[in-house]
């Protein structure tokens, strides 16, 4: 009897997709002028903050999107939208001009490009099923988990285990959106 194929683990397909990041790190960023993002003094840090905050903005147009298209799911989203809330908020970049605590204006009116694995835009309709729309949700989440995962190659410490907690929570999220409500495990 002939076995299965055997699909690479989880831990070589991540393994591979962050030494891919980092090779892309490697290769420099530049901007229209031809300039590296390094020479134009925006911290590492700083633009992958703003990268992250962008993409829970655009994942927060989802939930929104969805829960007006389908009313009835509100109180199963409602939880996981305030987690990415609270996402977006501790991934908001440090003021320097205001006090302590207050942060750059909204991640969202930067009007910069999406970047890889991030969310559908705001404009791709909402499916017509609430079965359908929550498997968009937890495909989007899913996307975005695997996107902050693939990012901590480059990612300085602290915001490593910030971005290493996001993509946990985005995958429960994923899980949460597909399982049924109420079932036994």
């Amino acid at each position: 009897m002939p076995s299965a194929p055997h699909a690479p683990s989880r831990r070589s397909v991540l393994a591979g997709a962050a030494g891919a990041a980092g090779a892309a790190l490697l290769t420099g960023c530049t901007d229209e002028s031809g300039a590296p993002a390094e020479e134009r003094g925006i911290p590492l840090e700083r633009r992958m903050r703003e990268t992250a905050a962008r993409d829970s903005e655009r994942l927060l147009e989802r939930y929104d999107a969805t829960t007006a298209a389908h009313p009835d799911l509100a109180g199963r989203l409602a939880p996981l939208r305030a987690a990415v809330a609270a996402h977006r908020a501790a991934l908001a970049v440090p003021d320097p001009g205001h006090p302590a605590g207050a942060s750059a204006p909204s991640a969202s009116s930067s009007g910069s490009a999406p970047s890889a694995g991030t969310p559908a835009p705001r404009s791709a309709p909402v499916p017509p099923t609430p079965a359908e729309a929550l498997t968009e949700l937890a495909d989007t989440e899913r996307s975005l988990s695997e996107a902050r995962t693939v990012a901590l190659a480059g990612a300085p410490g602290e915001l490593a285990r910030l971005l290493a907690s996001l993509a946990a929570c985005g995958a429960v999220h994923a899980y949460l959106l597909t399982s049924t409500p109420g079932a036994a495990s």
